[in-house]
């Protein structure tokens, strides 16, 4: 009996041996759709820093939700309503709802029709577009790459449509093709660079974060200093203020045509992502837990790749590049809803796009008549924001 009892202890300490062992390599004797399903609907807290801090409270997201849709209303009204012409709201209101339900206007009302529906309407929406974008696309490329430093222009893809945009501006090219040459030569030298960054940073595993990394910031600032040597020569100075003006990001081209383009683009680079969201939390705990829960990290990133760069590139096709929007949304998003990318890619796109949107309000008064550079006001505004946000003891990069 003795012995009976001794055999058995010790299948019992191989099996609870074994069983250590599958958990230290990751594996697990739940189904791997279970598994990933419990780190969807359960995502891991960001570690606290410090000893004795309370986790941080997290917003309810129907309430956030909501608060962000109703906070996207009232600023697209204020884009349409603020500017350095003086109409009154009543005045704003009436052209807005005759915009809205084709309803008349006097032939002395055009005017002002005008500045309100065709400039600053379009104007507020394609912010709101642009800021969506680019919120969403720091969300994926933060995971994609594993970095907290990572934003939507670390991939060389700006930079790549800054040349096109000044080979317009400067020299003319593509003058054939009217309102649509800066637009379509920005977005066409940005494909141009995707393809470069794609075909230097492959490799036989497939794209790693590091190589994606190096790769997109040299070819930064190889196309940097092309754009640079664009604008020196330059023979007009109004030219190469127009240059300036578009490499530091300006709303100021905006127009109705440019909205549905940018945001057909948007709203097909959200859906993808939202589709992925539960294997963007695999792949932001590192490809061997990916791995383990049936993730293909190699796929996933090269879908990523793609997907950040199409939406990178349309955006700053009618933008510019602005700068900051994308690094500094999704660390602050990260302290109301966590780290989950479900959450991320619900809350990200909205905030993104009401921050867009009072930040060219401010760029179009704080020096009426004159304007100012969008992506001027988002590092000032950005900078000090996220040296206060990295200040907070209870905040962490959600693992990443």
């Amino acid at each position: 009996m003795d012995c009976e009892k001794a055999l058995r202890g010790a299948a019992a300490v191989r099996g609870r041996s074994s069983s250590r062992r599958r958990t230290a390599r990751g594996e697990s004797d739940r189904p791997v759709a279970t598994s990933l399903d419990r780190i969807s609907s359960e995502p891991s807290r960001p570690a606290r820093v410090g000893t004795g801090s309370a986790p941080p409270r997290r917003v309810p997201l129907p309430l956030l939700l909501t608060s962000l849709c109703l906070a996207l209303s009232v600023s697209l009204v204020c884009g349409a309503g603020l500017g350095a012409s003086g109409l009154s709201w009543a005045e704003v209101l009436r052209y807005l709802w005759a915009g809205l339900t084709g309803g008349a206007i006097g032939p002395d009302e055009v005017p002002a029709y005008t500045i309100v529906w065709e400039l600053r309407l379009s104007r507020a929406v394609l912010a709101a577009v642009v800021g969506a974008g680019l919120s969403a696309i720091g969300v994926a490329v933060q995971a994609m790459v594993r970095n907290a430093l990572a934003d939507p222009f670390v991939l060389g893809i700006s930079s790549g449509a800054a040349v096109g945009a000044n080979a317009v501006l400067i020299f003319g090219v593509l003058g054939a093709l009217g309102i649509w040459a800066l637009s379509t030569a920005a977005f066409l030298s940005a494909l141009l660079a995707m393809v470069l960054v794609y075909a230097v940073a492959r490799t036989e595993r497939g794209l790693t974060p590091l190589r994606l990394i190096l790769t997109g910031t040299a070819m930064y600032y190889g196309f940097s200093a092309v754009t640079t040597f664009m604008v020196f020569a330059a023979e007009r100075g109004e030219a190469a203020r127009s240059a300036m003006m578009w490499l530091l990001g300006s709303l100021s081209g905006a127009n109705w045509a440019a909205v549905p383009i940018a945001a057909g683009a948007v709203l097909a680079g959200l859906a993808h992502l939202g589709w992925s969201a539960r294997r963007l939390n695999a792949l932001a705990m590192g490809d061997e837990t990916a791995a383990a829960l049936g993730v293909d990290p190699g796929r996933l990133r090269k879908e990523l790749f793609l997907v950040s760069a199409a939406v990178t590139g349309a955006v700053v096709a009618v933008s510019g590049a602005i700068g900051f929007v994308g690094l500094m949304v999704p660390h602050a998003v990260r302290m109301l809803v966590g780290a989950d990318h479900r959450r991320l890619l619900a809350v990200a796109p909205l905030t993104g796009a009401v921050l867009l949107i009072w930040v060219d309000i401010l760029s179009r008064v704080v020096l009426a008549p004159a304007e100012l550079p969008v992506g001027v006001l988002t590092a000032v505004i950005g900078v000090p924001c996220f040296i206060l946000l990295m200040r907070r003891r209870a905040y962490s990069f959600g693992g990443i």
